[in-house]
């Protein structure tokens, strides 16, 4: 067994074979005498040391031993003295190739990201000032907390070779030796050689790498928390999504009581784009609103594993496949936004020959009567559609409501509002609803609901009757009266009490007849 020899490397103890060893010695012989003479060659010799015991450390403990082939393995990363010319790592002679200095977060004097050491190493002074600086600033509004972080995020991480060179302000030009002699390079005269330094400055350190750590763990516990915050949002709403646009769930808009069957999305959308046109509107808005949250998943199981991956092309090819979707569906939903351009209206008005001091409302054509698949209503009821699937046939349901006549005549107005490509088409369009409402005696017949054409589309329209009274007027619902009111009418009267009950027409609206509902 070969003898070994302890020696002492850049403060650091190591043991090491004897012809390891001799190996060891003749190379920093040859390494002093190349450098000794340069300018700057006593601190190259130091830094070409400290990165040797580096390397030792990284690839033995310290009680194992080095043999000739780690000496070997460092020689070849370093580089030997003749792969250094003179000419070429000094100034002042010759050509001089300069690495141009870039600022980076410096991995070596990292406590919690390597921002304050990457300003250090780039400025070239001692890293506990810049954190002190942080930490002062940081007092003044929360600037220097800011300004760390914004560096944190936009500081790339100082990884390779040439980095640091670049980090470090290093004239080794590259190319010389097997690998870049950078590789000897450490860190500017501010670094400190292991066990060397003061109490005060080391004290320091070990403080600030205490708050790092438990920075970095506070860090690490709120990602955590937003990580599952985002993994389960963003399940959340995929499951939403996909039950609500894929399969026959009742959402948030659609009457569950009335129609506890379903409401499909797709339906609905053959009655607002041209038919042809459906598959790809899903497929678009599937990818649009996918996409983001699949991302959003991603994202929070990064936070909450800290790991990191090779996912940039596929996050590049995921932005632009996200981009051309949505590019595609604005152009689809362009061309079929024509047809909303201008809207028109058509207006209808019925007299009532005699002046009744009592007028009954009653209804014609019922809801319960339509053959529908589907109904589409808004939370508060005011505006609701009805489809038939089989007749391809679209119902809506007109709002009925109550006005103070200023000539004290009794009149019956029907709005239609439709929207169209130009106004003609738009009042063309309007026209064409079918609304069945006549007056017999003192009697309106109202249906409960308008037809479109058979094969139209929705375009924004809807249907308003208006009854003109004047005051003092008694007017008497019969339930099914009801269904043509949404939920509140005002003056604190529900649709659902006006059934079957004698109602006085005042200023201030519907205000119930007690003396006619005792008769």
């Amino acid at each position: 067994m070969d003898k070994s020899i302890k020696i002492n490397l850049a403060g650091v103890v190591f043991n090491i074979d004897q012809d390891a060893y001799y190996m060891l010695r003749d190379y920093l012989q040859s390494i002093n005498i190349h450098f000794q003479n340069l300018a700057g060659g006593n601190e190259t010799i130091d830094d070409i040391e400290a990165r040797i015991a580096e390397i030792f450390q990284s690839r033995k403990s310290l009680s194992a031993v080095i043999s000739k082939e780690d000496v070997e393995e460092v020689i070849s990363i370093i580089g030997r003295p003749e792969d250094f010319e003179p000419d070429e790592m000094t100034s002042g002679t010759g050509r001089s190739d300069h690495y141009k200095k870039r600022l980076y977060r410096d991995p070596d004097e990292r406590i919690i990201s390597g921002v304050s050491g990457g300003l250090a190493s780039y400025f070239n002074v001692d890293p506990i000032l810049i954190r002190i600086i942080f930490i002062i600033t940081a007092l003044f509004y929360g600037v220097g907390f800011f300004v760390y972080v914004a560096l944190w995020i936009s500081l790339p991480l100082a990884r390779s070779d040439a980095q640091k060179m670049e980090l470090y302000g290093s004239n080794v030009p590259p190319g010389k030796g097997p690998e870049p002699p950078a590789k000897f390079i450490t860190k500017p005269s501010h670094r400190k050689k292991p066990g060397s330094g003061s109490s005060v400055s080391n004290g320091l350190n070990e403080i600030f790498d205490a708050i790092g750590k438990v920075f970095f763990i506070f860090l690490r516990i709120i990602l955590i928390i937003i990580g599952v915050s985002f993994v389960i949002a963003g399940f959340a709403t995929m499951v939403v999504f996909i039950m609500t646009f894929f399969f026959h769930y009742p959402g948030y808009l659609f009457d569950i009581s009335s129609n506890p069957g379903i409401f499909y999305l797709p339906d609905f959308l053959d009655f607002l784009v041209s038919p042809g046109l459906t598959p790809w509107v899903m497929l678009l808005t599937t990818i649009i609103v996918m996409l983001p949250l699949i991302a959003m998943v991603y994202w929070g199981v990064k936070m909450i594993f800290w790991f990191r991956a090779h996912d940039r092309v596929i996050s590049l090819i995921a932005l632009v496949v996200w981009i051309l979707a949505l590019s595609i569906l604005g152009v689809i939903l362009f061309s079929q936004g024509i047809s909303f351009g201008e809207s028109g209206t058509k207006t209808d008005m019925v007299y009532m020959d005699s002046h009744p001091d009592t007028i009954y409302i009653k209804s014609g054509g019922k809801i319960a009567d339509l053959n529908y698949d589907e109904m589409l209503s808004l939370p508060d009821d005011s505006y609701t559609l009805y489809l038939n699937l089989t007749d391809n046939l679209l119902y809506g349901k007109p709002d009925l409501r109550i006005r103070n006549s200023d000539d004290n005549d009794v009149k019956l107005e029907i709005n239609r509002y439709s929207r169209g490509r130009t106004k003609r088409e738009a009042v063309e369009k309007a026209g064409s609803f079918i609304y069945d409402s006549r007056i017999s005696g003192n009697v309106i017949y109202l249906d409960q609901y308008y037809t479109f054409p058979p094969g139209s589309r929705w375009t924004g329209s809807y249907v308003n009757v208006y009854i003109f009274i004047p005051e003092g007027t008694i007017i008497w619902f019969d339930e099914d009266a009801e269904n043509l009111f949404g939920d509140y009418i005002g003056h604190g009267t529900y649709s659902w009490e006006l059934g079957g009950k004698f109602w006085e027409w005042t200023e201030d609206g519907l205000e119930r007849s007690h003396e006619r509902n005792r008769q």
